[in-house]
């Protein structure tokens, strides 16, 4: 019995990711193949925080600063709402990294507020 609904919670896990669009823009450079995949890695993550995820856009880019050259911009939307995080660092999986962490702090609260009111 235990396992049939861990079985079950797994494949609605699955169906929500499936769900959800991520779209990967490199603005200004050509993202390698497995950058590409290790941001659309970081971001399925997410839905183990809220899984009603209907999108996240990825936007990479390099800035002038010498600090932080690389950008990351996480755009993602969910019901009612459209949660965005800009994070810079000395390279795009850093920044990838700490933008996902950051967003799922802010998925965690919404989804708190959402079922708060509820």
């Amino acid at each position: 019995m235990c396992t049939n609904k861990r079985i079950q919670e797994r494949k609605l896990k699955l169906f929500y990711r499936r769900l959800m669009n991520i779209s990967l823009t490199a603005r200004h450079f050509e993202a390698s193949q497995n950058l590409k995949d290790f941001c659309t890695d970081s971001v399925d993550k997410l839905t183990l925080f809220y899984d009603r995820i209907v999108s996240c856009d990825i936007i990479l880019e390099p800035t002038p600063s010498d600090k932080a050259p690389q950008k990351v911009d996480l755009i993602i939307k969910v019901p009612k709402k459209i949660i965005t995080v800009s994070e810079s660092a000395e390279s795009y999986e850093k920044a990838m990294g700490t933008a996902v962490d950051i967003a799922s702090r802010q998925l965690k609260r919404y989804k708190e507020k959402l079922y708060a009111t509820s």
